[in-house]
């Protein structure tokens, strides 16, 4: 399989590598994989679209698996064209193409497979699909349903995973139903994005009254901040943006003064409960942490 550089679909070994000096290796924290990623995975650069079309080439990829735009390093956005080309070139190489959604559906209802208007094998989603509860879902084309059909037979179905001890579980169930029903509409997503972008708007007012070489990029209702003037364009170069001093500092700024980030990165995630008065208040206590830092950075 092929994934992209500091790419995160959950704890999965073979996704779990990424590139040291040209060389698929296990990430960090990756202990004990059953079979060496340099065996099982290949490795590219996110918008390395040379890159791409190499690994591809050597014939042996059966899957792509992508996040249509990197969020666990950071936000690092697609280049214009790239997706276009990620499934132009995987038909010509007859590699099937897999979205995970689990981050990206906050870009709205369907996510950015919906929103860009993408064309994958496959898609899929986690735990946001149940507000949190233990759940997923996934879904593929009609010629790759038409390719799978009598390739298995209906008793071996739950053997191959789609079942289990918590399939059809009625509390994930109702999560979904909730969630899909309730949460995960247009008319939720219309306030949220509106309140990401007045997150930040206020994040940039204080990086920009500082002077620090910070930025923040915004991804639907998703937006968060990394130490670097200019927006990373692969995985590595957000990584390289990362000060985990930083976070930590500015992590418990913040909630001491009643303010919860995500327990990782510099990230605002907006909710239909988000009120803006919960993000002017953010805005404050960021531009005061900011203003006693920029001295002394």
């Amino acid at each position: 399989m092929l994934v992209f550089d500091w790419c995160y679909h959950g704890t999965v070994d073979e996704t779990f590598a990424r590139l040291e000096d040209g060389v698929v290796r296990a990430r960090r924290g990756n202990i004990g994989p059953p079979v060496d990623p340099v065996e099982t995975t290949r490795v590219v650069e996110f918008n390395d679209v040379e890159g791409l079309e190499r690994e591809l080439s050597c014939g042996d990829v059966a899957v792509v698996l992508a996040e249509p735009a990197l969020t666990n390093v950071g936000i690092v956005h697609p280049e214009p064209g790239f997706h276009g080309t990620l499934r132009r070139l995987t038909r010509e190489h007859g590699t099937l193409l897999a979205i995970d959604e689990t981050h990206t559906i906050c870009c709205g209802p369907g996510g950015f497979t919906r929103a860009q208007g993408l064309a994958p094998d496959m898609v899929t989603i986690g735990k946001p699909i149940g507000g949190g509860v233990p759940a997923a879902a996934y879904g593929f084309s009609r010629e790759l349903a038409d390719r799978l059909a009598g390739t298995i037979e209906l008793e071996d179905v739950d053997v191959g995973g789609v079942g289990g001890t918590l399939a059809a579980n009625a509390l994930s169930l109702a999560a979904m139903r909730a969630t899909l029903a309730e949460v995960l509409t247009d008319e939720s997503f219309d306030g949220m994005i509106a309140l990401a972008e007045r997150w930040t708007a206020g994040v940039e007012s204080a990086i920009a009254e500082t002077a620090l070489p910070w930025h923040v990029t915004r991804l639907g209702c998703r937006a968060e901040y990394l130490f670097a003037p200019e927006r990373p364009r692969t995985g590595s170069e957000a990584h390289a943006a990362g000060d985990s001093a930083l976070e930590r500092y500015l992590h418990l700024y913040t909630l001491n003064r009643g303010i919860l980030l995500t327990p990782f990165h510099n990230m605002a995630l907006m909710s239909p409960a988000t009120t803006a008065a919960d993000v002017d208040l953010q805005t404050e206590v960021f531009r005061e942490a900011v203003l006693e830092l920029a001295p002394n950075l």
